[in-house]
């Protein structure tokens, strides 16, 4: 949360409530209620009651959460997945079935290379962890048993996709993730935070 206002009254003094809602905000997004990652927010402007009452963390951290769901939902948000990063060695006439195994569960090779003196191939790819259930066997069936997997957590990825348009991957993660934690499985509206401001 970045302050670029300009000579805004009382601005300190709410300082600290902003922190908390932002820090609050961050830890439970609009979404899903997951973490945010890689988000910026800068305050532009700020206009804050004359009387010190009114201007308590009870009234400004609900309403500046408010404000930072709102700015979450304007600024096309999206999701990220776990990848692994899969490293499967075989000899070379294995490599038509771990090709069309990893294609099938949205893999993604980026090295192949062949282990010197040897006949064995060493191909590196990313795979979502979502996909990966069931991989070892699926790549054993398909290679009749001479495809040796290991895969190892490596970092996270944006799925494409709007998670607020009906009729991709994303929305329905989404919902499904919604629907687990017992919300409401549709995401809530704009209207719902700045009929409230």
């Amino acid at each position: 949360m970045v302050d670029v206002t300009k000579a805004v009254q009382y601005l300190n003094e709410i300082k600290d409530s902003c922190v908390a809602a932002f820090q609050w905000a961050t830890k439970e997004g609009p979404l899903a209620e997951e973490n945010l990652r890689g988000c910026r927010f800068n305050i532009l402007d700020v206009t804050l009651h004359a009387d010190a009452i009114h201007r308590g963390g009870g009234q400004i951290i609900p309403t500046c959460r408010r404000v930072v769901y709102a700015s979450v939902l304007t600024a096309s948000p999206g999701i990220q997945e776990p990848m692994y990063l899969v490293e499967v060695q075989c000899p070379e006439s294995a490599i038509g079935g771990i090709y069309s195994v990893l294609n099938r569960r949205r893999g993604i090779v980026f090295s192949e290379e062949q282990r010197p003196g040897t006949p064995m191939m060493n191909i590196k790819a990313y795979l979502p962890v979502n996909e990966s259930f069931g991989f070892n066997s699926d790549l054993r069936a398909a290679t009749s048993g001479q495809a040796f997997p290991q895969a190892v957590f490596d970092h996270w990825q944006a799925m494409s996709g709007n998670p607020l348009e009906a009729g991709n991957k994303v929305y329905d993660i989404i919902r499904t993730v919604r629907k687990r934690k017992g919300l409401v499985e549709d995401i809530p509206g704009l209207d719902r935070y700045y009929d409230k401001l």
